[in-house]
């Protein structure tokens, strides 16, 4: 019998704490699996929808070391990482190991080729498939309903979004009663990642905790985000003083 799921809640997110290997899946109602981080946080407190799309999430998991400093420092608990590559990684390899069937929608048909290729030698047992929305910031019906229809006709084990963050897990959120998959993954930038559009950081980068700082350097519009990491450091400092409280 498997033992129970870790998970540790902080600032009103229950995260996953615990191997991936403990994420089973299953043909029932399809599973959500969402990343966490400071700008994420930050993005919550001013989307609702979005907000509601993290919080219901049936795995929601570390994406890198910062916002783990909410829990060390309320809670004295660390969070297990399980960053966008890593969740990719892992499912990846067990979708080919079980000869399974995968379905990578969003990015450009470009960025969508370039990751069929890889796949073909990296993976070959795995069966996949390929869609690339529209570029606009709200779908419509129709492309919410040709999308849909595209997934469940090719019936994945697991579906791969890329829409960057926070289109992908409103989308997710909002169409998982309609999914006939097992676990949908919102990893966006992994998709540009696998592609090979951008360089991998070396190891030691994420060895001293300065991932974030090399990716700025590399990919210089990142720094649109800091007002909504700021909003996480911010609301930090608020609930460490007690001004907020810790939910």
């Amino acid at each position: 019998m498997m033992n129970k799921i870790k998970f540790v809640t902080t600032l009103g997110f229950k995260v996953f704490s615990d191997s991936l290997s403990k994420i089973i899946l299953e043909n029932r109602k399809p599973k959500i699996l969402n990343t966490i981080s400071p700008n994420s946080y930050g993005i919550s407190r001013k989307d609702f929808l979005f907000d509601e799309a993290l919080k219901e999430s049936d795995f929601l998991v570390l994406d890198g070391v910062y916002f783990a400093l909410a829990s060390i420092f309320l809670q004295k608990k660390n969070i297990k990482i399980n960053q966008g590559p890593q969740v990719f990684d892992f499912f990846i390899k067990k979708m080919n190991s079980e000869s399974g069937r995968v379905f990578f929608l969003g990015s450009s048909s470009e960025t969508l080729e370039k990751i069929k290729n890889r796949l073909k030698l990296e993976y070959k047992n795995i069966t996949p498939e390929f869609l690339s929305p529209p570029f606009k910031s709200d779908f419509s019906t129709e492309d919410n309903n040709l999308m849909v229809e595209a997934i469940n006709n090719f019936k994945p084990d697991i579906v791969f979004v890329g829409m960057t963050c926070p289109k992908q897990e409103k989308w997710a959120h909002q169409n998982k009663n309609k999914l006939e998959t097992k676990l949908v993954c919102s990893i966006g930038a992994v998709f540009d990642w696998y592609a090979g559009n951008q360089k991998d950081i070396h190891p030691l980068w994420w060895k001293l905790r300065l991932g974030w700082l090399k990716r700025t350097i590399d990919r210089p519009e990142i720094l649109k985000r800091y007002p909504n990491i700021g909003i996480f450091f911010w609301h930090l400092l608020l609930t460490l003083i007690r001004i907020k409280k810790n939910k």
